[in-house]
């Protein structure tokens, strides 16, 4: 929200209460509070009428500063408040010196000047991170209402990133941004996944700990910082300092919570019914077959909506026009090896079954007199199931429990966003509040069935709203994109936001939702989607299968597919890690690269994993431009090395794009191509890229429960290449890329390789030494 009318003047019926000075600061054994005039105070008679403005610092964990501002300290809280996560006892340092006051928590201090106009500084050491200073800390009355306000200040060529899964530029400098769901598709400014937490290329995030309407003001209303305000009395915010970006949402997400780990064949290719389209098992099995016979590798079947009856969703009935015998027919699907996803929302429509049940348990979310909210938006009469109440928990999710006795396996957990706030909840929430926060609870509630009846590391949603929180409930896509390269750059911009904002596992529809792509669209885009940490194809009035484009999507997809498959070592290491440490799979360059300015734009590459570089094509005749950082990279594909540090120009055809692996790089490889789920240790294969003197490599690889069983290291002393395993694996060995030449191996033999030198342990062996 913008106060201001120009830099001078507030806007009319704006008037601001911000910390004018320090009056006061009292210390306690693990914080500092500070009391701010909101006008300077000359004489006794400046202290009467007029209000002042509290701010607390404390501190969760080192690092971390959190914030406590307020007017009036005696409201109420409103329910909900986002979960933080319980942490180790922090020990802090508090100076309350004659001209400063300051907390200091790891290497992050807050110092707040006692003297003169009000001052606050955060900083490591002596290095300023960002500050606040007059004009910006405090309240504000408005016709809208009164709100509390921050303002952080942004150093030159400082970049903000983050705020949720949003598709506008990747950069948000010069936007102003209202964290508030919608559903909005990927060509707007609005988003699906709104979250109070930014980034910015200095090594700091700020979380705005409030699951209302927050209004973020990004170098936008004051373009040398960014302006983030609530409604009410209070608001608070924490300072989390990383140096690094990835330490940043290591310690985010130690805070808010850190996605559970997927299970692996949730990683394969799914294949849906589409939207609108016309389909019953005669459909989907032809759909099936059809993959089969042209060698493409499927997954995960999807039934979207129309598995129930149209005026019906949800009443988790499958329509028996055109489903009579659902449990033959998945028992007909999993003997094929396919994984089962169907489609639900929270909304229940007036002629469902579970509307009189919810009518009569008290399930549903209802008006201030009483009466049941409805509307005829998406489902005719439709109303929305209150999860703030654990008995509508249950009766939803026994209907859920009741589908995976059935043989589903996981639930596309559409909507939630149309979330009213002219309501009652059955606790007592407050409605602005649960508005975003509902997306947390609803898919909370799915995956705790999933959890429950499939076991932990067997759960998996496909969600698209979310609020801080829902991280923990993986998968997330990217909702209603279009079926045109803009669509799909925009949705990349939307992914790596979001995994800026503390989310681990993303996805998005292959070949865009709406309208049907053409068939350069499509291929370029099952490239993008397969190098995707989830990999999902599906549309709205028309099918996704390859044979429907032209031939050549059939040929693009399987390669692609299969090569998803054989990197699967790989990605459910990176998994392994956004898990444990919060960084997402699928990374905006600078997480990878901070000290390099280049990165801190891209959005039209990633690093999926910390090793390989994606570049999608986003041009019919396959031109794309990409930056590669210093060093010798190599095209996984091709074995072609170039030198970074620069802009690259290429032209690539249908089952190409750059897909670039960084210097000194050991990337294991497995040996099935036909399905993400298997034992990754047999048949692995070490590919070692550009390995200089000095270099050390320590790679882990997971079994199918997230357990290391596996770790190989790596190390060249001068021309010698060690390699040691511990763990168990059987028949792996060492590919050397673009290493032609071998002089001996010691505990092992070598052999040529049209991609360089291959090298196989003695039986039994677990180390080898190669002398280059």
């Amino acid at each position: 929200m913008k106060f201001r009318d120009g830099y001078w003047h507030m806007r009319p019926g704006v008037t601001p209460y911000f910390a004018a000075g320090a009056h006061e600061v009292v210390v306690e054994a693990e914080a500092m509070t500070v009391y701010a005039t909101t006008k300077r105070v000359v004489q006794r008679g400046d202290t009467l009428n007029h209000p002042l403005v509290t701010v607390r610092y404390s501190s969760p964990m080192p690092n971390v500063i959190r914030v406590k501002m307020y007017h009036f300290k005696g409201r109420k809280p409103k329910k909900p408040e986002f979960e933080i996560k319980a942490q180790p006892p922090n020990r802090v340092e508090i100076q309350n010196e004659v001209e400063f006051a300051s907390l200091t928590s790891g290497q992050l201090t807050v110092r707040v000047k006692k003297t003169g106009p009000w001052s606050v500084e955060f900083l490591d050491g002596e290095k300023i991170i960002t500050r606040n200073a007059g004009r910006g800390t405090g309240y504000l009355d408005t016709p809208e209402g009164r709100f509390v306000a921050e303002q952080l200040g942004l150093s030159v060529g400082e970049c903000v990133y983050g705020l949720g899964e949003r598709f506008t530029p990747f950069v948000k400098n010069g936007q102003s941004v209202d964290l508030w769901n919608e559903d909005g598709g990927t060509s707007s400014d609005q988003a699906y996944k709104n979250v109070p937490f930014y980034m910015t290329n200095r090594g700091y995030g700020v979380f705005i700990n409030h699951p209302e309407r927050v209004s973020v003001e990004v170098a936008s209303e004051i373009v040398e910082g960014v302006q983030f305000s609530v409604p009410g009395e209070s608001m608070e915010y924490f300072i989390i300092y990383g140096p690094t970006p990835k330490e940043v949402l290591e310690r985010y997400t130690a805070l808010v919570g850190r996605p559970a780990l997927p299970p692996p064949w949730s990683f394969g290719l799914w294949l849906t019914t589409s939207f609108t389209t016309n389909y019953d098992e005669t459909t989907v099995t032809s759909f099936i077959q059809g993959m089969a016979d042209r060698d493409i590798p499927l997954h995960v079947f999807h039934f979207d909506c129309f598995w129930m009856k149209e005026f019906h969703w949800v009443d988790f009935l499958w329509d028996e026009r055109v489903f009579p015998d659902p449990v033959g027919m998945l028992r007909r699907l999993k003997e094929r090896g396919l994984r089962i996803c169907v489609w639900i929302n929270p909304y229940i429509a007036q002629q469902s079954v579970m509307f009189d049940e919810g009518m009569e348990g008290d399930f549903l979310v209802k008006l201030p007199d009483g009466d049941v909210w409805q509307w005829d938006r998406w489902q005719a009469g439709m109303a929305l199931v209150d999860f703030t109440n654990p008995a509508a928990c249950r009766w939803f999710g026994d209907k859920l429990r009741g589908l995976v006795e059935m043989g589903v396996d996981c639930f596309k957990t559409d909507f939630g966003e149309r979330i009213p706030t002219d309501v009652v909840y059955h606790d007592g929430s407050d409605p602005h509040k649960m508005h975003n926060y509902y997306s947390y609870l609803y898919n909370k509630t799915v995956f705790e069935v999933l959890e429950e009846k499939r076991g932990k590391g067997e759960a998996v949603v496909f969600a698209r709203s979310g609020t801080v929180g829902a991280q923990e409930f993986p998968v997330h896509w990217g909702g209603d994109s279009s079926a045109s390269f803009e669509s799909m750059a925009e949705s990349l911009r939307g992914g790596l936001s979001l995994g800026l904002s503390g989310f681990g596992f993303w996805s998005h529809d292959i070949g865009g939702f709406e309208n049907t792509a053409p068939a350069e669209v499509y291929k370029r885009w099952c490239a993008f989607g397969l190098l995707s940490s989830h990999s999902r194809l599906h549309g709205s009035q028309s099918y996704r299968v390859p044979w429907l484009f032209d031939e050549e999507s059939v040929d693009v997809l399987r390669f692609f597919t299969k090569l998803k498959s054989r990197l699967m070592p790989y990605l459910f290491g990176s998994a392994l890690e956004a898990h444990r440490q919060g960084t997402p799979v699928l990374r905006a360059m600078l997480l990878e690269f901070p000290d390099d300015p280049a990165c801190d734009y891209l959005d039209r590459q990633y690093m999926l994993g910390d090793s390989l570089l994606v570049a999608p094509v986003f041009t019919p005749e396959g031109t794309v431009d990409y930056y590669l950082p210093e060093g010798r990279w190599t095209n996984f594909l091709t074995g072609q090395a170039v030198q970074g540090g620069r802009w690259l120009r290429e032209i690539h055809g249908y089952q190409s794009l750059p897909l670039m692996v960084r210097p000194n790089t050991v990337i294991p490889v497995g040996s099935n191509e036909e399905r993400p789920d298997y034992d990754y240790t047999d048949g692995l294969t070490f590919h070692v890229f550009d390995f200089e003197d000095g270099a050390v490599r320590r790679v882990i690889v997971p079994a199918q429960d997230g357990e290391v069983t596996l770790t190989a290291t790596l190390k060249r002393e001068g021309a010698a290449i060690q390699c040691e395993l511990e763990g168990a694996a059987r028949n792996w060995s060492v590919l050397l890329r673009g290493i032609n030449e071998v002089q001996s191996v010691s505990g092992g033999s070598h052999a040529s390789h049209e991609s360089g030198t291959m090298v196989v342990p003695e039986a039994g062996k677990s180390s080898l030494t190669i002398n280059l």
